[in-house]
């Protein structure tokens, strides 16, 4: 019997992966739950010697200073009667039972509760197994394809978990294939710990990295950030610890061999590999590779990178969806605001106006008061033009006849028509052409109550058109010449 239980434990051992001391303790604890359900005591113990296979089974009891459970504890001098030198938390043995006793009832129970044991303890190893292995890169074989989830084996009757979320757009698989996949977390279940692997996750693309590129691998050149859309693109930065070693290059391989082992594991997904920087303006202008950038403007506060490029690059800085421009704000960790070089040119065009309209120049505000006055002058009427254009009609005078500058010398004074006014007539001018044939006639000039009559009768006949007297200057002019 002995040497049938070692022999035993020594095939659990290869089957199960589960340690040899692991199988000693969980068939030693199923034994005894056995015990306690058939005998009703608590206080039973089992040991099982794994040499040789030998089996001890006894009642005993915890040493404490204060009893809780009187079936499984007593005091330190109830334990001195078996052990003269125990103490507290020392576990004293009391009674051995004869291994005999164990019978049929007894060696079910036993058989039900060391499979269930022996099932938590390999559950508890895989566990432990791929716990350890979070973030690390497994490879399995496609069991089954459910609807929801693609089920990978992974040895030793493991399985793991690809869901659908989890898989690439591009990629298709058949039952068989051997498939790549990075561990997102181990949970423990009441079916035993559950695996979920991914292919889209970012550090899928670090790991493929480190299994292609040996300098990766060893440290000299280090991934500093990936941003991916799995299916898609990807960028990856990569900066050298090692100095005189570029990064890019050793990344990308002889003639991109390298880079094109990843992108085959991809299904064909786009990567870029991009020098890591320091400095966030140069970084943020690497990042928006391939598109030529002509500056950045880095925001520290609001983390924002303003980056200026040429107009027929724009498209390409952007890319198909903005796809480009937003793989660079995830890798860079800066919001990216990406103009043309043409419409920076534009708004500052703009703002500049804008600027000079909104404040006033330097003479318009030294000078408010000039300002004032020349408005006022401008209001005022002007008697310079008037007494100018007096000054063009004098010459006309000149080619009058002696008499009618004697005629106008008899003319009435100013004082005589208020003097008319007064007595309730009108005084009214006589046109000069009258007035100049009646000083021809009788010598002097008519009294103004003349044409205050006529005025007054409302037949008088209207005055002679000014047009006439150039004809009666010509003929006075005529008959003093022939005189």
């Amino acid at each position: 019997m002995s040497r049938d239980f070692v022999g035993a434990l020594l095939q659990l051992n290869a089957e199960k992966q589960v340690p040899r001391e692991q199988l000693v303790r969980t068939v030693e604890e199923a034994i005894q739950a056995a015990y306690r359900r058939v005998s009703g005591g608590e206080d039973i113990h089992v040991r099982i010697d794994a040499e040789t296979g030998r089996q001890r089974v006894f009642r005993a009891r915890q040493v404490v200073g204060e009893v809780e459970d009187p079936l499984t504890e007593f005091t330190v001098d109830e334990a001195r009667r078996f052990k003269p030198d125990a103490g507290i938390g020392d576990l004293i043995e009391t009674e051995e039972l004869d291994p005999e006793a164990f019978g049929r009832i007894h060696a079910q129970t036993a058989k039900q509760v060391v499979l269930q044991r022996l099932r938590e303890a390999e559950r508890d190893v895989v566990f432990d197994q791929f716990a350890s292995r979070e973030g690390e890169m497994i490879t399995g074989t496609v069991n089954r394809v459910e609807p929801r989830a693609i089920i990978l084996d992974v040895g030793k009757g493991v399985e793991a978990i690809l869901a659908t979320t989890e898989q690439s757009t591009v990629e298709h698989y058949r039952i068989g294939q051997n498939v790549k996949a990075y561990v997102l977390e181990v949970r423990r279940t009441t079916r035993g710990p559950q695996i979920y692997v991914s292919r889209t996750h970012k550090g899928f693309l670090r790991r493929l990295f480190e299994l292609e590129v040996p300098e990766i691998h060893a440290g000299s050149v280090e991934i500093k950030a990936i941003a991916r859309e799995a299916g898609s693109r990807s960028k990856v930065a990569v900066a050298s610890r090692q100095e005189g070693l570029d990064p890019v290059g050793a990344t990308v391989g002889q003639r991109g061999a390298r880079v094109q082992a990843v992108v085959a594991e991809l299904g064909g997904e786009k990567v870029d590999v991009i020098p890591w920087n320091e400095d966030p303006a140069v970084f943020v202008a690497n990042a928006l590779s391939p598109a030529q950038v002509l500056g950045v403007d880095i925001d520290e506060e609001h983390r924002i990178a303003s980056v200026t490029v040429p107009e027929r690059m724009l498209s390409l800085a952007i890319g198909r969806e903005g796809q480009n421009a937003r793989l660079a704000a995830k890798l860079t960790g800066w919001r990216i605001d990406i103009r043309s070089d043409v419409s920076v040119a534009e708004a500052a065009r703009a703002a500049a106006a804008a600027e000079a309209q909104e404040e006033p120049t330097a003479s318009e505000a030294a000078e408010p008061a000039a300002d004032a006055k020349a408005v006022a002058t401008e209001a005022a009427p002007r008697p310079a033009r008037k007494t100018t254009a007096k000054s063009k009609r004098e010459p006309k005078a000149d080619t009058e006849s002696k008499a009618d500058t004697e005629s106008k010398a008899d003319e009435p004074t100013p004082a005589a028509k208020p003097k008319a006014k007064a007595e309730g007539e009108t005084a009214k001018t006589k046109p000069r052409a009258t007035r100049r044939k009646a000083a021809d006639a009788n010598g002097s000039v008519p009294m103004t109550a003349e044409p205050a009559a006529e005025a007054e009768d409302g037949s008088g006949a209207e005055p002679e058109p000014v047009a006439a007297a150039p004809k009666a200057r010509r003929a006075r002019a005529a008959k003093e010449v022939s005189s």
